[in-house]
């Protein structure tokens, strides 16, 4: 496997003048970067099935084991605060469970059966969607989970640094992001890593835009849990909307913090109009607009 070779670069790094051994370790990644670029059609592709599954009550199911889980972790717990997905509709399964996220839980990885368990015990259905990380592709845990989610009609996403592996073949949608050998061999934490968290990032974002969350490149779903997030709120409203600062922050204090309602009050409607419009437009604001101009 390219993830446990060693980058020809990188040989005799133990000796080089540290400013070469960085130079090295930034190009490498670089390349994991610009290798998720031959990607972009897989997750494209990916996003927009996933998008469609999630428009009803479906929940964003991540799993992994090691880096992989971590990276997974942190692109689903950011969905929260900045798109206001709901945190009940988000699973994790992890190889060791909670702790391996700090700690090195021996041997979890290895066990299928406990992958294929822990899925199931989170009882996926057809509206649901998993995305499972592995640098290898081939790490037993995580392709249990993926059986548990493909044998209960969920929508699979399976993300790996290898061509041809089980992970990628096996899912509804596989992507492979060829990192190609790491600068230190086998730590897929640096080339493998940092291509599959651009990966995450552009695939969970997508998702985000098609389920209308986004509007014009704003966050028009954030949760406002600070005063900086409250100031960007009303400034949002007032981009949207055209309208001085003070009718924005009127807008956006009847709306309880909604940048969305508080877009549409301050077009004049009610609360209880503009929740119904938005409702009715499946919480998308620019269609939520464009019915208010007609």
């Amino acid at each position: 496997m390219d993830t446990e070779s060693l980058e020809g670069r990188l040989t005799g790094i133990d000796t080089a003048d540290p400013l070469d051994a960085l130079g090295a370790l930034l190009d490498n990644q670089f390349a994991a970067v610009q290798a998720v670029a031959a990607a972009l059609p897989a997750v494209r592709d990916a996003a927009v099935a996933a998008a469609e599954r999630l428009r009803g009550d479906g929940r964003l199911m991540f799993a992994g084991a090691g880096t992989s889980a971590r990276l997974a972790v942190q692109d689903g717990t950011e969905l929260a605060p900045t798109y206001s997905w709901p945190r009940e509709r988000l699973v994790y399964v992890i190889a060791g469970g909670p702790a391996a996220l700090t700690l090195s839980i021996e041997g979890a990885e290895d066990d299928r059966e406990a992958g294929f368990a822990d899925l199931a015990a989170a009882q996926p259905t057809a509206d649901d969607v998993l995305i499972a990380v592995s640098a290898s592709g081939r790490t037993p845990f995580t392709l249990g989970a993926l059986d548990a989610a493909r044998q209960a009609g969920a929508l699979t996403i399976g993300i790996a640094s290898n061509a041809g592996s089980p992970l990628v073949e096996d899912a509804d949608h596989g992507i492979v992001i060829e990192t190609g050998p790491e600068p230190i061999a086998g730590s897929t934490r640096m080339g493998a890593g940092t291509g599959h968290k651009v990966a995450l990032n552009l695939l969970s974002t997508l998702i985000m835009v098609r389920l209308g969350r986004v509007y014009d490149g704003l966050m028009v779903d954030v949760e406002l849990t600070n005063e900086k997030l409250r100031h960007r709120a009303a400034r949002m409203v007032k981009e949207i909307v055209g309208c001085d600062a003070a009718t924005a922050e009127a807008a956006l204090s009847a709306a309880g913090g909604h940048v969305k309602l508080a877009a549409l009050l301050a077009h004049g409607l009610s609360p209880e109009a503009g929740r119904t419009l938005l409702d009715e437009r499946g919480g998308n604001l620019r269609e939520a607009l464009s019915a208010l101009a007609r």
